[in-house]
């Protein structure tokens, strides 16, 4: 795994992305915190970096999209099949790769509330935390940017599937705010959340009768409790997807000073699911 994360680390600095990515965070963030905290006078550094999100819409997928794309384009993909090393250690030490270098332009960024303490009032404990927040849900956009990377060889379509799914991701409060709350517009969420999973499930195993199955059967149990309770369905939309408004976790300390426990783990949640499915799109490549 330590072979894999320094090839990693050591290709995003020769190929110039890491030191893209670094750069135009840190100088997007500077500006922010010039305009805000030095000559607004705002004392807080959170919500300065607040404005920062929509860096990691570009510069994720930027950092992602080759991951494992350009592997399987150049057919160096089947190295890693190969390697004496397990496809977990390979997908982590890519992985570890990534998060260093979105861990480079945070740790620059913890200059900041020392040199608003310097000015005057500070909140250092909230600017730091809102730091390690913020670096964690690069972390989490950086697990699904690599799962994407995964499905596909072109780094063109990598890099456009995680910036959609970034875009969703940022704009889901707004989206979920125009979904009706009524009972059937609760089950047509739940049979669409069940026709995905069907689709995922056939995907990886290319077997349709155990996709066709799942289907079947979930289709049949959402319908039955619908017809036995339909109130059961009425908001769930928004109790069911709400919490994939991930930078909500984010906004709530820039916003409250409020820190959810429960987003922290939401988060490393997300992060282990989409390193887990990345090792088995890998996997499925090995045995087709």
């Amino acid at each position: 795994m330590l072979a894999v994360y320094k090839r990693e680390l050591k290709a995003y600095f020769q190929s110039m992305v890491g030191c893209v990515f670094i750069a135009f965070l840190t100088a997007f963030t500077g500006i922010y915190f010039m305009a805000y905290n030095l000559i607004s006078g705002y004392p807080y550094f959170s919500y300065t970096l607040s404005g920062s999100l929509v860096v990691f819409l570009v510069g994720i997928p930027l950092i992602t999209m080759r991951s494992f794309s350009e592997e399987r384009k150049n057919r160096t993909d089947q190295l890693l099949l190969t390697a004496p090393v397990s496809l977990g250690k390979v997908v982590m030490g890519k992985y570890l790769a990534m998060v260093t270098v979105i861990a480079i332009p945070n740790l620059i960024f913890c200059l900041y509330p020392l040199i608003i303490m310097s000015q005057g009032n500070a909140y250092p404990l909230v600017d730091y935390t809102s730091i390690a927040v913020f670096f964690l849900l690069g972390c989490v956009y950086a697990a699904i940017g690599m799962f994407m990377s995964a499905l596909t060889e072109s780094q063109i379509i990598a890099f456009i599937s995680t910036f959609g799914i970034l875009l969703i991701l940022y704009l889901w409060d707004g989206i979920l705010s125009m979904m009706p709350d009524g009972a059937l517009s609760g089950l047509v969420c739940v049979l669409v959340i069940l026709t995905l999973i069907a689709v995922y499930v056939y995907r990886m195993t290319d077997n349709l009768v155990i996709a066709g199955g799942i289907e079947v059967i979930g289709m049949i149990a959402g319908i039955a409790v619908y017809a036995a309770d339909s109130s059961l369905y009425e908001n769930l939309p928004s109790n069911l997807l709400g919490r994939l408004a991930l930078a909500n976790v984010f906004s709530d300390i820039t916003s409250n000073s409020i820190v959810d426990v429960t987003g922290i783990v939401l988060y490393l949640s997300v992060i282990a699911v989409f390193v887990f499915l990345t090792v088995q799109a890998i996997q499925k490549r090995r045995w087709s």
